[in-house]
């Protein structure tokens, strides 16, 4: 029963680890900006359920109320949310001039892409230090 009554807890978890697996499991960007969203709406909803109160009402002074819910983590979650937005704006902005630098936007595809261009660069300054000596 004790289990059941806190089944927002288990939720939470249960996110947390789907957003951790998505950002350590997949190659795609794209899908480990997903990944971090899930994870990050967890932990949203962690605050929260922290922040409830039972029994608790609204902090508005009334007759007969004497138990209030604390409104912080509430107003830290508004807050969490905009800057989320914003971070997942600018990392999909970002994904997009890695697809026009790279030509795609999976990770081995741009490790193996820089791989090869670090080759080419080292080749060419091996080339000019040859040259020069000459």
């Amino acid at each position: 029963m004790l289990l059941a009554s806190h089944y927002n807890y288990w939720i939470v978890i249960a996110l947390m680890m789907i957003g951790l697996y998505m950002v350590i499991a997949q190659g795609n960007l794209v899908k480990k900006i997903i990944g971090l969203n899930i994870f990050q709406t967890s932990v949203f909803i962690f605050y929260i359920s922290v922040g409830k109160v039972d029994g608790g009402s609204a902090p508005i002074l009334s007759d007969g109320v004497t138990l209030y819910s604390n409104p912080l983590p509430h107003v830290l979650i508004l807050t969490a949310i905009v800057v989320g937005i914003a971070t997942t704006s600018l990392a999909l902005a970002l994904i997009i001039r890695i697809k026009g630098a790279y030509g795609s936007i999976e990770e081995r595809d741009i490790q193996a892409e820089e791989a090869l261009q670090e080759r080419s660069a080292q080749q060419a300054a091996a080339q000019t230090s040859a040259g020069k000596e000459q």
